[in-house]
Formats: C-alpha cells, sequence, structure tokens
C-alpha cells in the first residue's frame, strides 16, 4: 500500500453518508463502520445504506466507548448497551435511578466501566461488577494499558483504581475540574484535560511528578496517543497541539508541536493505527491528514458552515477513516491503493 498522503488531495476518496442526527462516536466494529448518534440509535454502515438500531430507543447517547469488535454506549436513560460486530445489541448495565450515563470505559478483556454521577461501576469480563463512590463527580474514565486498574477523573483529583482489591484507591491530585482522563500506552504517564483550558499529567514511575501543559485558547475535548506512544495529540487550539512523550520526563520543559494551523479550532483527533499521520478535524467542518515526518497535508472534507467535527475513527488495518458532524453528516474514506 502506498503512503497515506501519496495524493494531493483525498476529497474524490471520501463516500457521504446521512446518518441524519449528531455523531457521538464513531467506530469500526470489525470491518463494519458505525455512528453513534444522540438520537438514541447506531447506524451501521453497509453498503451505501445505513442500518440503524435502536440502541437507546427512550432517549439519547450521551457517550460512547469503542474497542475492537464492539461499541458500548452510555445514554441519558441511564441505560449501559453494548453493540457487537453484526448487529447484536445487550444491555450490560443500568445507573440507578436511571441517572444519566456520564462515562465509558473499555478494557480489551472485555471488562466495562461507567460513570453516573459520583456512582462508579466496573463490570470485568464475567459480569462481576465492583462500585467506587468518587469524591464529587467521576468526569472521565480509562483503563491501564495492562492490568485491570481504572483511573477515574473528578475535582481536584485523578483516583487510580483496582476494582478486584480491598485496598483504597490512590487518589493523585491537583487543584481543579478535571474532565476527562487518559493513560499513555507503556503505562508510564495518566493525563487529564481540565476545565481551565489546559491539560495535567503525572509521571507515575518513578516519582508521580506533575506535568502541566497550558496556553489553550479552549477547553481540550479531544486526544489521541501515536501508535508508538511517543506523542500525544490534543484539540483546543487554531491547531492540533502534539506534546511529546518519548523521555521518562513527558513534555516537561519541551515545547509541543503544532500541525495543522487554520483560522478554526481543532474539535478532533485521531493519530493513525501504524503510521505517522494524524487527522484533524475542526469546528468549521474541514478534515486534514498530517504527516508527522514533513507536516504536509491533505484535505479531507473542506469546510462546512454548522458541521463541526464531532468523531473521528482510523479501521485497525490502515485502509479507511470514519468521520462524523454535529450536523448530522459523516463520511467514509477509503485512502487509495
Amino acid at each position: 500500500m502506498s503512503s497515506p498522503l501519496s495524493n494531493p488531495s483525498l476529497t474524490s476518496h471520501v463516500t457521504p453518508l446521512e446518518p441524519g442526527a449528531h455523531v457521538v462516536a464513531a467506530h469500526f466494529l470489525k470491518e463494519e463502520p458505525a455512528l453513534a448518534l444522540s438520537d438514541g440509535s447506531v447506524a451501521l454502515v453497509r453498503g451505501e445504506a445505513l442500518d440503524r438500531l435502536a440502541a437507546h430507543p427512550d432517549g439519547g447517547i450521551l457517550v460512547a466507548a469503542c474497542g475492537s469488535d464492539r461499541l458500548v454506549t452510555g445514554g441519558d436513560d441511564g441505560r449501559v448497551v453494548e453493540i457487537r460486530a453484526g448487529g447484536g445489541m445487550a444491555q450490560l448495565g443500568l445507573a440507578k435511578g436511571g441517572a444519566w450515563i456520564d462515562a465509558l470505559a473499555l478494557h480489551p478483556d472485555g471488562a466495562v466501566a461507567w460513570s453516573a454521577g459520583r456512582a462508579v461501576v466496573a463490570r470485568d469480563a464475567k459480569g462481576r461488577e465492583r462500585t467506587f463512590t468518587a469524591p464529587s463527580t467521576a468526569r472521565g474514565l480509562v483503563f491501564a494499558p495492562k492490568g485491570y486498574r481504572l483511573a477515574i477523573a473528578h475535582y481536584n483529583a485523578v483516583s487510580l483504581w483496582y476494582p478486584n482489591l480491598e485496598t483504597p484507591a490512590e487518589a493523585i491530585s491537583w487543584k481543579g475540574s478535571h474532565i476527562d482522563v487518559t493513560w499513555s500506552p507503556d503505562g508510564r504517564f495518566v493525563v487529564s484535560t481540565m476545565q481551565e483550558n489546559a491539560l495535567h499529567g503525572w509521571r507515575l514511575q518513578p516519582d508521580r511528578g506533575h506535568m502541566r501543559m497550558s496556553g489553550y485558547p479552549g477547553k481540550v475535548r479531544s486526544v489521541s496517543w501515536s501508535s508508538d506512544g511517543q506523542w500525544l495529540a490534543t484539540g483546543g487550539a487554531e491547531a492540533a497541539i502534539v506534546w511529546p512523550f518519548d523521555s521518562k520526563e513527558g513534555p516537561t520543559g519541551k515545547a509541543p508541536r503544532e500541525c495543522g494551523v487554520r483560522p478554526a479550532r481543532v474539535s478532533r483527533v485521531a493519530f493513525h493505527p501504524k503510521a505517522p499521520v494524524l487527522a484533524v478535524g475542526y469546528e468549521d467542518g474541514c478534515i486534514l491528514l498530517v504527516r508527522f515526518t514533513d507536516a504536509s497535508e491533505l484535505l479531507v472534507r473542506p469546510a462546512v458552515q454548522g458541521s463541526a467535527v464531532t468523531a473521528l475513527a482510523w479501521d485497525g488495518r490502515d485502509g479507511r477513516m470514519l468521520f462524523g458532524c454535529a450536523d448530522g453528516k459523516a463520511g467514509l474514506l477509503t485512502l487509495p491503493a
């Protein structure tokens, strides 16, 4: 296969899709593209048609988490629903009192976690559930890349919790409201997005040292690790801000790279699963691919007023990218061979 950026433009390689509702998340269920929608449905892309599944018939989808052959959605009906490749659906959980699902996380072994207010539930691959009560609303969840451990973002700290152990969760503290959280692929760093237009990070090894990444004009609502784990791409500015994590100190004392500078804020970022290529979606609807080696750019989608990019996803075999937007538009990019 040729380089993903071997052609001057990729707009002619995009198949437009019309899901008709705000796209919360995009994912590939094995080979099948899937779009989680705010109206409570999941649209499966089958040829030129969309096959809709009523994942949340009495509500809307608020959050979604994706893993190889499954898409898990959380709704304002309090339900946690799993959609499998082929279209099979199952309810995994129901929040007490039907409270809104605030966050979701998936573990590669089949475990899932969700939060509703302060209540966090971790359900392992055998269906056994453990619960944790966060000090304040649990806004973000992520499983560690190895082992059965969960990071939980909340006010003034991120809690690190082993659901299967009786030991209390460890709070790694930093003042402020932590909105979402991500764990580096090598397990060395935990990074949260903040209400204060910044990121905050911790070096878990060897010293629990702090890393503050600030200067954003807006809130960071999307992050993505490179396939080698050495870069963390973020939205929230008029370029993708990409921080280096290739040393034991992480980005401390280092300037980030800026990719895809445009007069619109970046709303979504997604690193290619194999190549050093970053997909960048903007609030004005534009999508670019940026090659890391030489900063060259390719247009995937021109700006479309009122069509902010809200979801980006690569397939696992590096040939296709799925995107979705706030106005119910979407598209499937197939890279040329």
